[in-house]
Parts: structure tokens; sequence; C-alpha cells
């Protein structure tokens, strides 16, 4: 009976602990909008991405061929995020830049592999984009915004 009762007070222990990898971002966004509304408008694929910040497979995106002049858009909200003039083929199979559009970015610390990750978002929505790696070009900025395709629309300059 002992062991079971030591046993039942060390779960509850563990159970009401809440580590950092537990942590639930509090942040407010202009644009919110209920779990229902977000899997209405996204596709599986982007909501996926942007709302459970899941990562496509490598080389799964379109954009990672585009070349052409233009601006990567949230894909959920439609805000401005990324230049083609500061995209860059890292070779890791995602849309990479070195640089984001300033204001429309929000920066958050993630933990969920075991160590921590600088994870960015649309500013705007929350969307889950994917995440910022010191090891870009060494001649621009030296950062790596490696972005999930799914979490982007690209608007082409023409239009």
């Amino acid at each position: 009976m002992r062991r079971i009762i030591g046993v039942v007070a060390l779960l509850s222990i563990f159970a009401s602990c809440k580590g950092s990898a537990q942590e639930s971002k509090k942040e407010s966004f202009e644009i919110t909008k209920t779990d229902a509304e977000w899997k209405a408008q996204l596709t599986e694929e982007q909501y996926y991405v942007l709302r459970l910040e899941g990562t496509e497979r490598p080389n799964s995106s379109p954009l990672n061929n585009v070349k052409e002049a233009g601006t990567f858009h949230c894909a959920a909200c439609d805000t401005p995020l990324f230049k083609t003039k500061d995209k860059f083929d890292s070779g890791t199979g995602w849309p990479s830049f070195d640089k984001g559009i300033e204001g429309n970015i929000a920066y958050s610390t993630d933990r969920k592999l075991g160590y921590t990750r600088i994870e960015e978002h649309c500013a705007t929505c929350g969307g889950h984009l994917g995440h910022v790696f010191n090891d870009g070009p060494k001649e621009t900025t030296g950062k790596r915004h490696c972005i999930n395709g799914d979490a982007l629309v690209f608007v082409p300059e023409s239009k």
C-alpha cells in the first residue's frame, strides 16, 4: 500500500510540473481566429505549419525555386514577410532568406528539440513560419531564416 501511495504522489508531482517545453504562447496578435476558423481558411498543410507549428518535408515547396522579383506573404493573413532579393539557396530544402521585412515578424524561443532555437511567427496573426539561425551569408546579415513554404504565398512584383 505504501508503494502505491508513493507512486501516486510521485506521479502527481510530475503531472503538476510545468517545464519550459510545455510553455504556452500567451502573446496577442492583431488578427485572431478560432481554431475552427483557421481550419476552414487554410489548407491542411498550411494549418499544420502555421497553427500547429509543424514542419513541411524538405524540398517539398515550389517556393524553393522562386527567383522572380516579388514578396512572400503570410498564407494566413497576407502580411508581407520576405522579399525575393533577400532569398538565397541554403541547400537545406526550405525557402531561406537573410532577412525579413522589419516589424512584420515576431520571435520567440523554441525548446521542443531539447535545445534552444529562435522561432519566427507572423507578427500580425501569430502563424508559425520557421526558425532563424546564425549560419546565413556572411556578406549580408549572417542569418538564415529557414521558412516553411506552406506558411507563405508568393506575390510577384508585377502585380
